[in-house]
């Protein structure tokens, strides 16, 4: 069963609202002018998988792609072969 991921984009002009945003950590309780609450979400470290999506190497693939980073592959070259299903 597939999830559906439903995204929200909302474009913040406000420098200042913008710069408390961007510093946030944790849980963001947004709440309206007379203090009703609005809407609660979390932030996520940068490096994060989005919610459901597996990483389509294991750890001990990624571990030994660390000790081994020169594969003379390019990246691009790495993507197409993953995308081809020639790596998983």
């Amino acid at each position: 069963m597939n999830a559906t991921t439903i995204t929200t984009t909302i474009t913040i002009t406000d420098p200042d609202l913008l710069a408390k945003l961007a510093a946030a950590e944790g849980q963001i309780v947004f709440r309206g002018p007379t203090g009703e609450h609005v809407k609660t979400t979390e932030t996520v470290p940068a490096d994060a998988l989005p919610p459901g999506a597996r990483s389509p190497f294991t750890d001990e693939e990624i571990e030994a792609a660390r000790q081994e980073p020169d594969s003379e592959v390019t990246l691009t070259e790495f993507w197409k072969k993953v995308q081809a299903g020639e790596w998983k």
